[in-house]
């Protein structure tokens, strides 16, 4: 290496002055000393471990920081070469490799692309390597699918078939707010203001938002609340001793075995957040106020609850062309 800026220098004596040569001696340095002193002591997976803190300084959760320690750790594990000299051609071929032998489908192979996307990426922005190899990977296209809401009929079957108060506060409220199961599972009973039916939560990147609820869930809310024993400031606490938080799991696993029992398909938190926004886009809310009550960055993820319900676009055609 040493001999490599020497002849570097060498050659461009005649062209530079003294000060510009020492500059050139110092950037050389840095560039090609310094990462390999670095390789030898920093491991890829001790990157990896820089990346997940740095994600879990900017607010991810839990368990997006298990999803990029999932699916980045698995590339490490596939690769001998240090980070700096993997190529664009290893990580298409890895992703074709992980493609066939899980049988999975192009939006999972995407996932992986995007998380090791956003790895190399970072390693980039933070001089570790020089470039990054997925910028030439782009986006794996996809069906799009027109995904399910839950229909008045079936939202009036799972409220009267709730056996549990807490059960039928947590369908209305997820219901009529649309937040997101996390968001649910850490409100505290301090959080809700009856009087004027909102509520404050913290979305992903602990973004702050408020959010509202309608007479009817205030008052499922309120009979759970008089109907607890406990003491626990969770809004929401398992049905029995020691009257834990409730969990996301709990909340997801409690929902499907309600769904199960009465022959729904697929009754999942998320699947109430999107009939949400679904019904306000039907009923003419603005798309804008939508993304704001959904606490969504970009408005273009809003934009797909507005391409759900066909039968809108249906009775549309009906009344303005037919």
């Amino acid at each position: 290496m040493d001999n490599q800026i020497y002849n570097i220098l060498n050659d461009m004596s005649e062209l530079l002055n003294v000060s510009q040569m020492k500059k050139l001696q110092e950037v050389l340095i840095k560039r090609l000393e310094e990462p390999e002193k670095e390789a030898e002591t920093v491991t890829n997976m001790d990157y990896l471990e820089m990346f997940l803190t740095a994600k879990q300084i900017e607010g991810c959760s839990g368990r997006t920081i298990q999803y990029y320690k999932a699916t980045i750790e698995n590339f490490l594990q596939k690769i001998e070469n240090p980070l700096r000299k993997v190529t664009t051609e290893m990580i298409r071929q890895y992703l074709s490799d992980y493609q066939a032998k899980n049988e999975c489908s192009k939006v999972t192979v995407d996932n992986v692309r995007r998380n090791l996307s956003s790895f190399f990426s970072w390693l980039e922005e933070e001089d570790h390597i020089l470039k990054s190899p997925v910028r030439r990977i782009h986006k794996i296209k996809t069906k799009t699918v027109v995904k399910e809401i839950i229909s008045d009929e079936n939202i009036e079957t799972l409220r009267d078939n709730c056996e549990e108060k807490r059960d039928l506060a947590i369908i209305d409220i997820l219901y009529s707010t649309g937040m997101r199961v996390g968001e649910l599972v850490n409100l505290d009973i301090n959080d809700l203001n009856f009087e004027e039916r909102e509520c404050v939560v913290y979305g992903k990147g602990d973004k702050e938002r408020r959010v509202y609820f309608d007479a009817r869930t205030k008052l499922h809310l309120q009979n759970y609340l008089e109907s607890r024993k406990d003491t626990n400031s969770a809004l929401f606490v398992s049905l029995n001793y020691p009257f834990d938080r409730l969990q996301i799991s709990g909340v997801e696993s409690r929902l499907r075995k309600l769904g199960r029992k009465l022959n729904i398909e697929r009754i999942h938190p998320h699947k109430f957040r999107r009939t949400m926004a679904t019904r306000a886009i039907d009923k003419g809310m603005p798309i804008e106020q939508v993304q704001r009550l959904l606490g969504h960055q970009q408005i273009d993820t809003t934009m797909q609850y507005a391409m759900v319900n066909q039968n809108n676009v249906k009775s549309s055609h009906r009344k303005f062309i037919a």
